[in-house]
């Protein structure tokens, strides 16, 4: 009786998150959602394993020197980079800080194991703002002596275009509402410039970067390691169009629900199935 309540509780739940999986939007918000926004149209992340980046471009760091993409690379070190806004509300935080917490995990440090590059794709963005993220991630990781090893990077429309197209990183501009449709993720590069792994998402395996970055400092070219290809945009309440974060979070999180509670269902079936027939075994030899 005991199982049986059991699995009728887990049916309970179970049939409670269906319209989770199911539903996108409440019925109240208007069309349904279930449709890649316009915005999201061609907006993507697909690094091509050992592609060159080209190490020629100019931007300017943090504190306005005029720097080039290739002053990182050169000296044996791995450099990880990683597109982003520093105007951002939302995903692009996220990564920021999902580096500095994955990273901080670490042995490794940054400036004398490898070097860390956020370069910015909005052309708007300024010196101070950089300066205020890199303060930021220097505090969050707490080894002020690895400050070197970060850089913020801010450039021209030019630039950026040559270092997004090499990576292919591919993002759309909303003018209505001042922001940036993109997606999230890392790149570990060679000390050459060479793509040799990337990683989706806003935190990261400390196992998978370490492993990632002595790969790379080998020169190896690895495997991507595939997670959830994030997307950062809004929910625009008119249309009742969700990021494709919120969306992609909701759809795994309720796959994941589903796929628990089914198992759960399995396993006390069978446990109640073998308890019975345990009974009818031990009856039989009375």
């Amino acid at each position: 009786m005991r199982t049986t309540r059991s699995i009728s509780l887990i049916a309970m739940l179970l049939f409670a998150a269906m319209p989770l999986f199911a539903q996108t939007v409440p019925d109240s918000t208007g069309p349904s959602s279930n449709y890649m926004p316009a915005i999201l149209q061609n907006v993507n992340f697909r690094p091509e394993l050992n592609a060159q980046m080209p190490l020629g471009t100019e931007f300017k760091d943090e504190a306005g020197k005029s720097v080039k993409l290739g002053d990182y690379f050169g000296q044996q070190k791995p450099v990880l980079l990683a597109f982003v806004y520093y105007g951002c509300p939302m995903l692009c935080t996220q990564l920021e800080q999902g580096v500095v917490g994955s990273l901080r995990m670490l042995s490794f440090n940054p400036g004398r194991d490898y070097e860390v590059v956020f370069v910015s794709f909005d052309e708007r963005d300024t010196l101070e703002m950089a300066a205020a993220k890199k303060t930021t991630a220097i505090d969050h990781f707490r080894r002020t002596e690895t400050a070197a090893g970060w850089h913020f990077l801010t450039g021209s429309k030019e630039s950026i275009t040559a270092v997004t197209n090499a990576a292919n990183f591919h993002f759309n501009f909303d003018a209505k509402h001042n922001l940036f449709a993109h997606a999230s993720g890392i790149m570990l590069l060679t000390p050459d410039g060479h793509i040799s792994r990337y990683f989706y998402g806003v935190e990261f395996p400390g196992r998978d970067l370490r492993l990632g970055l002595v790969d790379a400092s080998q020169g190896k070219v690895g495997t991507p390691v595939d997670k959830m290809l994030l997307f950062c945009f809004q929910y625009d309440p008119s249309t009742a169009r969700y990021s494709a974060t919120i969306l992609g979070i909701m759809r795994i999180t309720a796959v994941a629900t589903v796929c628990g509670l089914l198992g759960l269902i399995i396993f006390y079936r069978k446990r109640e199935l073998r308890m019975a027939r345990t009974k009818l075994t031990q009856q039989g030899a009375h």
